[in-house]
């Protein structure tokens, strides 16, 4: 469950999103306001780190997949992957992560593809009580639900590029960036649909190492 604070950012995510973009090699739209066009979360089993994929534009480019990690202090040795921190108004300071370099995020990813584990629940407390919140897209699997995931440790590698390539002990994830018709994963692949997609597309994909074979 992703419990959703009424509050303010400063800087949003969005305006950070602005000026880091425009520095990745695999972003190929212009520069300027950054609109949200989709956005899904996964659980942090030990309720510290939040995750959340944004599927971003500027104008009429192309949809960009961006995950982030908001965590409650700096991560250790991952400075490259820092977009900047915010100020929560009711978390305090936050640091915000491309999640393709958070050992959370990977070990969450590979559980959405290989176990089909799906999105967080979203909810907001309104007048002291939960309320749930309808998701924006949703997402899903092509592996069997139930299946057994590995343990996924450290980020050992992460090639830059459209995909990403994250690569653990155990699993190797894919990210695609530029979102378009006509993209192919090999692996268990994970698929979103959005408002004015409603076509599934290809997100990311895994792989298990040491030659074990993905569910699927």
């Amino acid at each position: 469950m992703a419990l959703i604070h009424q509050a303010t950012l400063r800087p949003t995510k969005l305006e950070l999103l602005a000026t880091w973009l425009p520095g990745r090699a695999w972003y190929t739209g212009p520069a300027g306001e950054v609109l949200r066009v989709g956005t899904f979360r996964f659980d942090d089993p030990a309720g510290e780190v939040g995750i959340e994929t944004l599927l971003v534009r500027v104008g009429d480019g192309p949809v960009h997949q961006v995950p982030l990690t908001y965590r409650d202090a700096p991560l250790a040795d991952d400075d490259d992957y820092l977009l900047g921190t915010t100020e929560h108004s009711v978390l305090g300071k936050r640091w915000i992560y491309d999640g393709t370099g958070d050992p959370v995020y990977a070990a969450a990813l590979a559980g959405a593809i290989l176990g089909n584990t799906g999105q967080a629940e979203e909810f907001t407390q309104v007048d002291g009580r939960l309320e749930r919140r309808e998701p924006s897209m949703s997402i899903a699997s092509s592996a069997t639900g139930g299946a057994e995931v590995p343990a996924v440790g450290a980020v050992q590698r992460v090639a830059e590029g459209d995909p990403t390539l994250i690569v653990t002990d155990t699993v190797e994830l894919s990210v695609i960036r530029r979102l378009e018709a006509g993209t192919a994963l090999a692996g268990t692949v994970l698929t979103g649909a959005w408002p004015g997609q409603a076509t599934p597309m290809p997100l990311a994909s895994a792989t298990l190492r040491n030659s074990a074979e993905s569910p699927s």
